[in-house]
């Protein structure tokens, strides 16, 4: 009973630590949400689907005081947003390595939808490589949890028997599955967004709907399935690389590309200005193109 009792203690403790790190956003009408002060200065970190309003967000502290606050940025491709409060001598937290996090170790999830701190306890179910998200996002780890991610947790941090944050916990990445966004992976994406307010996105240049391959193109290829194009952006980078109505592209760069998520996966942050080869099948043949990717506007 002592080993249970303390570690009972142990957990209501990393809350009560944790707790001044979070703080409540008020972003969304009645719907409120969760946030991580980042900086003593005022910026507040929250998850990118949670925000609706832009300007005049109100953030409930951890002291009581309810502040404004307005967006400074946000990336949809990794649910991220940046908020920039009326506010300074808050209280950051600080965060773990994540090469000390294990599949199995126990973690809280926290959040602050109302004026007190609410948690949730898990395992790490799974832990990745480098994962793109289905939105293209980049993320420098996969970081799968078991918590139940209550209404209003979105946006708070994964916090680990220490009381370090581990990453923001969001529900949007994947439907169904609790995510975080690992605290490397965080850092580089909130500094670019306070930087430039966006992250860049690739584009391709063209609209497109899965189709069928015949079957001997299926098993050459090894997938059934590739991107037909049925619509070409004029002076788009598929337009300036000749592609064509009716042509069905199958790949690109190293990545088979079966459904629209795969193209989209493909066109990350970092491939912007790179030139990438695209295999298409045109005429029954496949043929390889070389495309410069684009920015997103």
């Amino acid at each position: 009973m002592s080993v249970l009792s303390d570690l009972s203690q142990t957990l209501a403790s990393t809350v009560e630590t944790a707790g001044p790190g979070i703080v409540r956003v008020e972003a969304r009408p009645r719907v409120p949400a969760s946030g991580i002060v980042w900086s003593a200065d005022g910026v507040i970190v929250t998850a990118h689907h949670v925000v609706e309003e832009e300007e005049t967000i109100p953030i409930g502290l951890a002291d009581g005081r309810t502040v404004n606050a307005k967006l400074a940025g946000r990336d949809p491709t990794t649910d991220v947003a940046v908020l920039r409060a009326e506010a300074t001598g808050l209280t950051p937290r600080g965060w773990a390595d994540l090469n000390s996090v294990k599949v199995g170790h126990l973690v809280l999830a926290l959040g602050r939808p109302g004026k007190t701190v609410m948690a949730t306890l898990g395992v790490v179910s799974a832990l990745g490589e480098a994962w793109r998200t289905p939105a293209g996002g980049r993320l420098e780890r996969y970081l799968q949890t078991d918590v139940v991610m209550y209404p209003g947790f979105s946006g708070g941090p994964l916090v680990d028997a220490s009381g370090q944050f581990i990453g923001l916990n969001t529900s949007a990445l994947l439907r169904g599955v609790s995510m975080t966004v690992p605290a490397a992976s965080l850092r580089s994406i909130v500094e670019t967004l306070l930087t430039k307010g966006r992250i860049s996105r690739g584009y391709f240049g063209v609209g497109a709907q899965p189709a069928r391959l015949p079957e001997g193109l299926a098993k050459q290829l090894k997938q059934e399935t590739g991107l037909l194009i049925v619509s070409v952006e004029p002076n788009g980078p598929a337009d300036k690389a000749g592609l064509l109505l009716g042509d069905v592209i199958v790949g690109l760069g190293n990545d088979a590309v079966r459904h629209l998520d795969d193209l989209l996966a493909a066109l990350g942050s970092d491939r912007v200005g790179t030139l990438m080869s695209a295999r298409i099948v045109r005429g029954g043949q496949v043929q390889q193109v070389p495309v410069t990717i684009g920015e997103r506007a």
